[in-house]
């Protein structure tokens, strides 16, 4: 049941240990718009197959999941520069226009970017918490309140960066879309060690000693997933691999040796890169999962304006639930 006290901000909560979700809104928007016919559209023949995808999405997972807090976490900076300062190639190829005093502008379909803010005026409507922080990604605020988070928490995202937040001791989980999201892995530490060799806290290490062309992150040459995972079976962590590269001792072979060496420059920046922030100034939002829209008038106006029709019906039928 979900009770009165879940409707204070959360940054203010004492001791509550409903279920919190949280979405990575931006990789589950994409999701909706790939996955959903363009042929969806609003009554001026405005395609709106990302707004009512994403809102079938919602439905969807709170319906099977239950959650007694939900927000919709924001890319309020896709691209921070404070990581591009430290890794120049970070998402360099997914960059439309470079922007000096703000945040880049990404690469987005044409019949995207519109429905965008039609998504952002719907969930503020329907009551649903939306937060982005600004030169942050939504990663960094999933992170940040995974770490505030006082009960179990489930982070629905495409991104298998998420992973590394994964850890069974404190309930902490990743919803990935196999298929739309009506198929859904749910990603434990059990099966992070079943197909990577590693743990939620070592996804981050792995993923910076293999890089990740999608994010633009080279990983050290020669180091795929697999000898990744091996070397830290074998030596803990990022720091007992570079531990063993000084140490001659270790069982390293001369050329994995050499290749961490020289890679010594982007080893030493990679992991700020990498790991999410868990120290994002979040404002205090009403998280709790609402029972009925926030705003009725404006929701009443943007469903007619957009025909959103069933999707958002049902979702309403849902939390009202």
């Amino acid at each position: 049941m979900r009770g009165e006290s879940l409707s204070v901000p959360y940054g203010m909560m004492r001791g509550v240990t409903g279920r919190l979700m949280l979405l990575d809104t931006a990789s589950l928007y994409f999701r909706a718009y790939f996955g959903v016919p363009d042929s969806v559209k609003a009554p001026d023949g405005t395609p709106v197959n990302a707004v009512r995808g994403l809102l079938d999405f919602i439905d969807r997972l709170v319906k099977d999941h239950r959650p007694d807090h939900l927000v919709a976490c924001m890319d309020a900076d896709w691209r921070p520069h404070w990581r591009v300062e430290l890794i120049p190639s970070y998402k360099a190829h997914r960059v439309a226009e470079e922007h000096a005093a703000g945040p880049d502008e990404e690469e987005v379909p044409d019949t995207l970017s519109p429905q965008v803010p039609v998504i952002e005026a719907v969930l503020d409507a329907v009551g649903i918490a939306r937060v982005g922080v600004a030169e942050y990604e939504a990663d960094d605020v999933i992170g940040t309140f995974t770490a505030r988070a006082k009960g179990p928490v489930d982070i629905v995202t495409g991104d298998r960066d998420l992973y590394q937040l994964v850890d069974d001791a404190r309930g902490v989980r990743v919803l990935y879309p196999l298929k739309g999201v009506g198929t859904l892995q749910l990603t434990d530490e059990a099966v992070l060690r079943g197909k990577y060799g590693v743990d939620g806290s070592g996804y981050a290490d792995l993923a910076l000693l293999r890089g990740d062309p999608s994010d633009g992150l080279p990983g050290v040459p020669g180091i795929g997933e697999k000898t990744a995972a091996k070397l830290l079976a074998e030596f803990g962590d990022l720091g007992g691999i570079m531990a063993a590269v000084e140490d001659r001792r270790s069982k390293l072979t001369p050329t994995q040796r050499r290749r961490l060496d020289e890679a010594r420059p982007y080893l030493a920046v990679a992991p700020k890169v990498v790991r999410v922030a868990d120290d994002v100034p979040l404002p205090d939002v009403a998280t709790a999962l609402p029972r009925a829209p926030r705003d009725p008038a404006a929701l009443e106006t943007l469903a007619a304006r957009w025909g959103l029709g069933g999707s958002l019906e049902r979702l309403l039928v849902t939390l009202g639930s």
